[in-house]
């Protein structure tokens, strides 16, 4: 069943032609009003799916995820480095992170949230969010090629603060053959998004929590004594 999923390429041109935005805010199609900002910008873990075919060693290339869209058609890879995208694979996993921006809720039923991927199979993706790379939160999953989902319609607004989204190939759909079996991921961008700077991380809060304490143990010994 594909009713969990998100519109498709076709639906992002219609919204990018409705809203009407400036040139410079489209990547991919898309409107990204903060730019290159939105894009994902570190490989945590990358595990291609080992049934049927695996990805061939060229399609492994997990950083070809990170950064803006730049896939321009079929390609044939032969190494990583010319590679636009990188293939999960049948049942494959790839976690990214945003270093310098974190995925918010828009707090309405606008896409927040865009996966980009590739290549002349459109291939099913489940997609999880987490704020800190440990706990999950599903937020339902992609049918392929270029697609958006709106992450308040499971439950999160204007402030949660995720730096990790969870890319799964959905095993049951599309074929197991070839050298690049499973979906192809080209990039991940936050449209609602906002600074990570304003946004500590988890380990940092209790840091903070332990520097208040500190402080006030601090002013407690240096109340003077009551006469």
């Amino acid at each position: 069943m594909k009713t969990i999923f998100a519109a498709t390429a076709l639906s992002a041109a219609m919204l990018g032609l409705a809203a009407g935005p400036a040139a410079a805010d489209i990547i991919g199609g898309v409107d990204f009003p903060q730019g290159a900002i939105s894009f994902a910008d570190e490989v945590i873990s990358y595990a291609p799916g080992l049934e049927g075919n695996s990805p061939t060693t060229p399609n492994q290339g997990a950083f070809n995820a990170l950064g803006v869209p730049d896939y321009a058609g079929q390609v044939n890879c032969t190494v990583q480095t010319d590679c636009p995208y990188v293939t999960l694979g049948v049942g494959g996993q790839l976690v990214l992170k945003f270093t310098d921006n974190v995925l918010t809720g828009s707090g309405d039923s606008a896409f927040d949230l865009w996966i980009f991927e590739v290549g002349p199979d459109v291939e099913d993706t489940t997609v999880d969010v987490s704020v800190d790379g440990l706990t999950w939160l599903s937020v339902g999953g992609v049918g392929g090629s270029t697609a958006g989902i709106d992450i308040d319609a499971f439950g999160f607004g204007t402030g949660s603060a995720f730096r990790y989204v969870r890319l799964t190939d959905v095993a049951s759909e599309g074929g197991t053959g070839g050298t690049t079996p499973g979906a192809d991921i080209d990039a991940v961008g936050a449209i609602s998004t906002r600074p990570a700077s304003t946004v500590p991380e988890p380990g940092a809060w209790a840091l903070m929590i332990l520097g208040f304490g500190g402080a006030g143990a601090a002013l407690r010994r240096r109340r003077p004594a009551l006469a």
